[in-house]
């Protein structure tokens, strides 16, 4: 007999309320470990308050949470050793370089060898060679990728990522979107909030749709598309979108050669 695994991430009947705005009005949330979760909303669905209660920023007022088997309320302790949880913008020291970001986050939870740690994220995540500049000079999604690589300092089961690509351009969250990948493969549990409809097609193996406080959907993308009648068949011709002539037109996609003259870039003006 096959057994089965505890959600990563378990969620019963939350609530929350402010004043008298009720923002969360009982939620409940399965996630199982390894996979990418997108809880999917838009902006006053309550996502943000979810993830603050998830990271014991913030109580609820009613129901339960747990992550990897650690009650958000009685072990507020344990919870933080098993979640690191990534804001909407990166939070990196612009004057330090990558790699003392990295060993500085290694230091405070009191890891052997901070510098190894350091070398290994920034290997992990392909910034090797920006590892000695300083965080101030990155792109926006080389940025993006260091976060993310603080928020695994330590091995953390689950990572919790709110609205992950805010702010960055088509490129970036192209980057982005491939580390997220890349922490599912390795086992971490991820779950992301975002209002992007195309980014949780992209990433989730399942996706939780956010309304007026409560799931109101939840299931894989197919499961999700077949509650609508199936799309009959027509020849459309159709032309390549925006992002695709940008992407194409910058080289990070075939079909369209980069304009000459872009070979000089450096890294940090990408």
């Amino acid at each position: 007999m096959s057994v089965v695994e505890a959600p990563a991430i378990r969620i019963r009947g939350l609530e929350r309320s402010f004043r008298d705005v009720s923002v969360l009005r009982g939620v409940d949330l399965d996630v199982a470990p390894g996979t990418i979760v997108a809880l999917l909303g838009a902006n006053g669905a309550g996502k943000t308050t979810l993830v603050r209660i998830l990271a014991t920023l913030l109580r609820q007022d009613a129901g339960t949470a747990s992550v990897a088997g650690h009650d958000v309320r009685s072990d507020a302790r344990g919870v933080r050793e098993a979640l690191s949880l990534t804001g909407q913008f990166a939070a990196v020291d612009e004057v330090l370089t990558g790699r003392e970001n990295l060993a500085l986050v290694a230091r405070l939870r009191h890891l052997p060898d901070p510098n190894g740690v350091a070398d290994a994220l920034l290997e992990r995540f392909s910034l090797v060679e920006a590892g000695r500049r300083r965080a101030g000079t990155y792109s926006g999604g080389m940025r993006r990728r260091l976060d993310l690589a603080m928020s695994l300092v330590g091995d953390p089961a689950v990572v919790v990522l709110d609205e992950p690509t805010t702010g960055l351009d088509p490129l970036a969250r192209l980057e982005v979107w491939d580390a997220v990948r890349e922490l599912a493969t390795a086992g971490t549990t991820v779950l992301l909030t975002t209002q992007h409809l195309e980014e949780a097609e992209q990433l989730a193996d399942r996706i939780a749709i956010l309304h007026r406080g409560r799931i109101v959907q939840d299931g894989t993308l197919a499961e999700l598309r077949a509650l609508l009648p199936q799309a009959t068949v027509e020849m459309v011709e159709r032309g390549p979108s925006l992002e695709d002539v940008f992407l194409a037109v910058v080289g990070e996609r075939p079909g369209l050669e980069s304009p000459a003259g872009d070979a000089g870039t450096s890294e940090g003006e990408r």
